[in-house]
């Protein structure tokens, strides 16, 4: 037997010995496991990796998918312009195209120092919920701060004053392994600066947050409500930490709370929205959904900026290129895993489970018969999250609500595509602020209900910690 088989070999036997009696333990590949989204999986795993249609989607809907790819690419301008299909820029914004933040339609980071703007990572805004705000809490799920916003922008057109700048600051914090090794995490401190419109409210809160991968989000949309809930019935019933909870969200077109899956804090109910809002808060862009642009009413050159509605009071994102970009981004596939029945995976894979990991990040889902794109529908996918609130620990927390979320709340993170992440958007910088510069690092600010399994990372040897990222990154 190859010396590098004898490692691994007996690398198994000790997990055996160790791992908890019903934890299940893989010798093998599981059958379908490297098709992470069922028949929509893409086999792709370079540069472009992420921006794949669905690989069953046919040839005549690709056409679709195309020209929505076109509008999430190409930068909007500001109003007046002759490109009509495209301006209406601002007039305070983020960014002038989706790409920009969704890096290959992969994941943002923060700024550099030496930055001009944040661009991929923007900073939500809030102030302590009262009972007077009670309505707005309701439908927006935060009291806004009341000069900002409840989203701080820092680029505008002409004759407006963008709302400040972005930085990050770094200090370091050392954890320790169980083996004597070591490993320097960094601890960011948000830094707000040049406020264009005076102070901000004493107690605001904020949220930093970098665009997050946007691989397979119509099949997350596509999983049946039941099977989230039942997976919150199931952890609240084995009472052993683990406690997650569905968002409950207001649904601006059918005006009602419904429940929430998308967004760091499962803010959002669907993709539509998710897009509306990010059309308004990050580029200043109207919809029919959201057909205001994004001041404050202490921002009165915002208001009177023009704008790039039709004559008839059409919004500047029309129903057309909102369907066409929906298409796109549900359709978005999701590449296929790398090497799933390599020895080292199988290990990581043994271990991610005796760590318990796979208690929040739910390996498997079955989409619904009834999905809003057939190809979608009946799919069995292996996005490796519950899509549930966990209570993180004070290190991640943000003390910043939203919704049924609280301020030490963050939904689960899928998974898949995540070992792609240098080579689609060039770097590796994890977690919803992307402090994380690799995979070990965000692993181990893992605190709150998650803090078993870092102390059980911690104490993984070299060998082993290989191993769990050998996994990680074939996912």
């Amino acid at each position: 037997m190859p010396r590098s088989l004898l490692r691994w070999s007996a690398l198994f036997m000790a997990l055996s010995l160790s791992a908890c009696d019903d934890a299940p333990r893989f010798t093998q590949a599981e059958p379908g496991e490297a098709r992470s989204g069922g028949e929509a999986t893409v086999r792709k795993s370079d540069q472009n990796a992420f921006s794949m249609p669905s690989a069953n989607l046919s040839p005549t809907r690709r056409l679709d998918f195309s020209v929505g790819n076109s509008f999430f690419r190409s930068p909007w301008v500001i109003a007046p312009s002759t490109t009509t299909a495209r301006d209406g820029l601002g007039p305070l914004f983020n960014t002038n195209g989706c790409q920009n933040c969704h890096i290959k339609d992969g994941r943002g980071h923060p700024p550099t120092p030496d930055s001009d703007n944040a661009v991929s990572m923007l900073v939500r805004l809030s102030i302590p919920n009262e009972p007077a705000y009670a309505k707005v809490i309701e439908q927006m799920g935060i009291v806004p701060e009341p000069v900002y916003g409840g989203q701080f922008q820092d680029m505008a057109v002409p004759g407006v004053a963008p709302e400040g700048k972005v930085r990050v600051e770094y200090e370091p914090l050392t954890l320790r392994f169980k083996d004597g090794s070591e490993v320097e995490l960094r601890k960011p401190k948000l830094q707000i600066t040049q406020l264009g419109y005076g102070p901000m409210h004493p107690d605001t809160r904020f949220s930093a947050r970098v665009a997050p991968p946007m691989i397979g989000l119509g099949l997350l949309e596509a999983i049946p409500e039941a099977a989230i809930l039942a997976n919150a019935q199931a952890q609240a019933k084995a009472n052993n930490g683990i406690a997650g909870r569905p968002n409950r969200v207001w649904d601006d077109a059918q005006q009602k709370t419904v429940l929430g899956r998308f967004g760091w804090k499962a803010g959002q109910p669907n993709l539509n929205q998710q897009n509306v809002h990010a059309f308004s808060g990050d580029m200043g862009l109207t919809t029919r959904l959201r057909p205001f642009d994004d001041c404050t009413d202490a921002q009165t050159a915002c208001k009177q900026a023009p704008n790039g509605n039709g004559p008839d009071g059409e919004p500047e994102v029309s129903d057309n290129i909102l369907r066409l970009v929906l298409f796109y981004s549900r359709n978005l596939g999701v590449p296929a895993r790398r090497d799933v029945g390599s020895p080292q995976v199988l290990a990581g894979k043994n271990l991610f489970y005796q760590a318990g990991c796979q208690s929040c990040h739910t390996p498997q889902f079955t989409t619904a018969a009834d999905a809003a794109e057939p190809e979608l529908a009946n799919q069995v996918i292996r996005p490796y999250s519950d899509l549930l609130l966990h209570d993180m620990g004070k290190g991640l927390a943000d003390n910043r609500s939203e919704f049924q979320a609280g301020g030490r709340d963050w939904r689960t993170p899928p998974l898949w595509g995540i070992g792609l992440t240098q080579t689609v958007s060039g770097h590796t910088q994890f977690l919803h602020d992307g402090r994380a510069r690799n995979l070990l690092e965000a692993v181990l600010w893992h605190g709150g209900e998650a803090q078993a399994a870092q102390q059980q990372v911690l104490s993984f040897n070299a060998e082993q910690r290989a191993a769990l990222l050998a996994f990680l990154n074939s996912l």
